[in-house]
C-alpha cells in the first residue's frame, strides 16, 4: 500500500491548502532529480511527494482520500475488491465510469481492463500529473546592470544560477526563467532596481544633477560629467544658466535615450561686508524680477 499522503508531505490531516503547498515546495526542492543526479532513492521520494500533492491539492480527491483511504469508496454490492470493499457492475454502465471505478480500486498501472483501456496523460501511481507551479521571488538589480544589461548570480536553495538581465529593464517588471524554479516549474523574478549614487532614471532617459557656482552659472563654464558607460564628457554651461535648467547629451541614456545634466546653482553664504556690497552692486547693475509674470 502506498505511504499515507499526509505522512509523505509531513503535514497533519487538518493542514490548510497553503500548508500543503508550502510543504510540497520545500520537499520538491530537496528531492528534485536535478539536485540529486543518479540518486534513485531521491527520485522515488520525489515521485511520492508529487503523487501526494496531486491528491491533497485537489479538494475532491482529498475528501475522497480522507473518507475512504486507499481502498476507495464502496460503489455497490457484488464482487469483493481490495480491503473487503465490494463493487457491482450493473447491467448498463458507461465505460468511462467503469474506468473511474477501476482506478479507485487498482490505481493506474500499465495494464488494461475490460476492453483494454489504458489511461493516458496520467502517472503510473494514480492522479493526473500537474506541472509544478511557478515560483516567484524578488531580486535586487544594480542600477547600471538594469540600464546596460548584464549577468547576476542568483542563489536559490543552496545553488547558484547565472541570470541574464536585458538592457533597459524597469523596476517592478517580472523576468521568467522557464524550468528553473523548484520542482521544475518556472522561476519568476520580480525586479527591484536599486538606486544609483548619482544617476536617476526617467524612462529611457538618465538624469544627473550637476552643481555649479554662481560665477559659473552667470559667466558660463565647462564641467566634466560622468556617463552610464563610465566615460567622462566635457559639457558647456551657457552664460546665464538658471538652477533647474537641463542640458542634453543625446543618445547617452538607456537604449537610445538621452542623458540630461540638471543644473543646480550652489549659493554661498555672504561672510563679510565687502562681499555683500559687491552682490548689492551687481543686483543694481543687473536688475532681475524673477517672479514677474507668475499667476500668484
Amino acid at each position: 500500500m502506498p505511504r499515507d499522503y499526509y505522512e509523505t508531505l509531513g503535514v497533519p490531516r487538518n493542514a490548510s491548502d497553503d500548508d500543503i503547498k508550502k510543504a510540497y515546495r520545500s520537499l520538491a526542492r530537496q528531492y528534485h532529480p536535478d539536485r540529486n543526479p543518479g540518486d534513485k532513492q531521491a527520485e522515488a521520494r520525489f515521485k511520492e511527494i508529487q503523487d501526494a500533492y496531486d491528491i491533497l491539492s485537489d479538494k475532491k480527491k482529498r475528501a475522497q482520500f480522507d473518507q475512504f483511504g486507499f481502498a476507495g469508496p464502496r460503489v455497490g454490492s457484488g464482487g469483493e475488491g481490495p480491503g473487503g470493499s465490494t463493487f457491482h457492475w450493473g447491467g448498463n454502465f458507461d465505460p468511462s465510469q467503469a474506468e473511474d471505478i477501476f482506478r479507485q480500486f487498482f490505481g493506474e498501472g500499465d495494464g488494461g481492463f475490460a476492453g483494454g483501456f489504458k489511461p493516458r496523460g496520467r502517472s503510473s501511481t494514480g492522479g493526473r500529473r500537474r506541472a509544478a507551479e511557478p515560483y516567484t521571488t524578488d531580486v535586487a538589480i544594480p542600477f547600471l546592470t538594469a540600464a546596460l544589461g548584464g549577468k547576476i548570480a542568483l542563489g536559490l536553495d543552496g545553488h547558484e544560477i547565472d541570470v541574464k538581465i536585458p538592457a533597459g529593464v524597469e523596476d517592478g517588471k517580472t523576468l521568467r526563467l522557464a524550468g528553473q524554479g523548484p520542482g521544475g516549474g518556472d522561476l519568476l523574478l520580480k525586479l527591484k532596481i536599486e538606486p544609483h549614487e548619482y544617476f536617476r532614471r526617467e524612462g529611457k532617459d538618465v538624469i544627473l544633477e550637476v552643481p555649479v557656482s554662481i560665477a559659473e552659472a552667470v559667466l558660463g563654464a565647462k564641467v566634466d560629467v560622468p556617463t552610464l558607460d563610465g566615460a567622462k564628457l566635457s559639457v558647456k554651461v551657457p552664460p546665464g544658466t538658471s538652477s533647474g535648467a537641463r542640458l542634453r547629451l543625446r543618445g547617452k541614456g538607456i537604449q537610445g535615450g538621452d542623458q540630461y545634466i540638471e543644473i543646480k546653482v550652489a549659493v554661498p553664504s555672504v561672510k563679510d561686508e565687502r562681499s555683500k556690497e559687491l552682490i548689492e552692486e551687481f543686483a543694481k547693475l543687473n536688475p532681475q524680477p524673477p517672479r514677474s509674470g507668475l499667476p500668484w
